[in-house]
């Protein structure tokens, strides 16, 4: 898959016609990432897709208090493809259906491998943030880049499931934010969907603001966010419908999988295993890999030794660059979506569309920094 076969997606305006544009553009990749999540689940659980979009009703009230311009969008997004508002939410709120606590059986965390370079540790002196995104190799074809032109706000690029609203991405504020699941179960009531808490990131003015987006919402499921700005700032957070913990970059290096590596929140640490045995070798492969970075002479070395320390193939094939398993059934098969590598000095958005191993870096048609409303 070459970056070109990914759908590029660009929306404006007020929130329900952003939703509308997007639905529109999207409406056949949005039946795609539907069919898949109801086989998913039927294979899982032996939900049927009606029974899913029942339970996502249960996030309708929490997500439009924390951001009902969000709602809107989802509405738009679900008028122009032609769906129901719940099938929209249902993709939004996939990952708490999942790991509810009424739900029969959990499936393990998104596996995602994170990073940040900054300026001392990039050898050309740029601010780096990206990630491998590892989920089922199944929906490969519901992926795309949306760009969010929003009056008032920061211009946002993210790369997303069709008909999510959020995920992980840049925006035109200099900031970055690259999410990894964590897992377990915490017996709390229903809060915010991940893809509305990192959309919140994505659109706030400044990194005070994006951090509050972590810190002050009420999330449903962990989730780990690390967050980057290019004025050579990094932080990772390991956000729980409980305590947050955190981490900072060393030597101006910073890597995060799918285990809990700043603390282990009380509800848990009794009885908590990773629920991604791979991440816990595919984060110091990163590290490791990602330190070579220093010694590069120019930007294009280092961007290159960057897609080389994320095509690290220890553990193959749930490695760093993950390959699908042949012995698993086709619908639980895992695989590196894609490698996104943001240069945050620049304004570059780069992706290796598929596994980074056999797909170059290539720059999307948007400049970060493109938009009037740069801040």
């Amino acid at each position: 898959m070459s970056l070109t076969s990914l759908p590029l997606v660009e929306i404006s305006g007020p929130p329900r016609d952003r939703g509308r544009q997007y639905g529109e553009q999207a409406r056949a990749q949005i039946g795609r990432a539907m069919a898949y999540y109801a086989e998913a689940f039927g294979h899982s659980s032996g939900l049927t897709w009606r029974q899913v979009t029942e339970r996502a009703a249960r996030w309708v009230e929490p997500s439009a208090a924390f951001a009902p311009e969000l709602v809107e969008e989802m509405t738009g997004i679900a008028e122009g493809a032609g769906v129901g508002f719940l099938d929209i939410l249902a993709l939004n709120a996939r990952g708490e259906i999942i790991y509810d606590s009424t739900f029969a059986t959990m499936e393990p965390p998104d596996g995602c491998t994170s990073f940040a370079l900054l300026e001392e540790a990039s050898g050309d002196g740029h601010v780096y943030a990206g990630q491998n995104w590892d989920w089922r190799h199944a929906v490969a074809d519901t992926v795309m880049v949306l760009r969010v032109v929003q009056p008032g706000r920061p211009t946002v690029i993210m790369h997303v499931e069709a008909g999510q609203v959020g995920r992980q991405g840049a925006s035109s504020a200099g900031i970055a934010l690259n999410a990894n699941g964590l897992g377990g179960r915490f017996d709390a009531a229903v809060g915010v969907p991940q893809t509305l808490i990192r959309r919140r990131v994505l659109d706030s003015p400044n990194l005070n603001a994006a951090l509050e987006a972590l810190t002050k919402s009420k999330a449903h499921i962990a989730s780990n966010a690390l967050i980057t700005h290019r004025d050579g700032f990094a932080i990772d957070l390991e956000t729980t419908p409980g305590a947050v913990g955190w981490m900072y970059p060393e030597g101006g290096l910073l890597v995060h999988g799918n285990h809990y590596q700043a603390f282990v929140p009380p509800q848990l640490a009794a009885t908590y295993r990773p629920g991604s045995a791979d991440s816990l070798f595919r984060v110091p492969r990163a590290e490791t890999g990602l330190r070579a970075v220093h010694a590069s002479s120019g930007t294009a070395e280092a961007r290159k030794r960057i897609r080389s320390a994320m095509s690290d193939h220890l553990g193959y094939p749930e490695s760093l660059c993950t390959h699908p398993d042949e012995a698993q059934p086709a619908v639980k098969r895992w695989a590196t979506l894609l490698s996104s590598c943001v240069d945050l000095t620049t304004g570059d958005y780069m992706i290796a569309a598929g596994t980074p191993c056999d797909h170059d870096y290539e720059v999307v048609p948007w400049n970060l920094y493109d938009a009037p409303e740069s801040l």
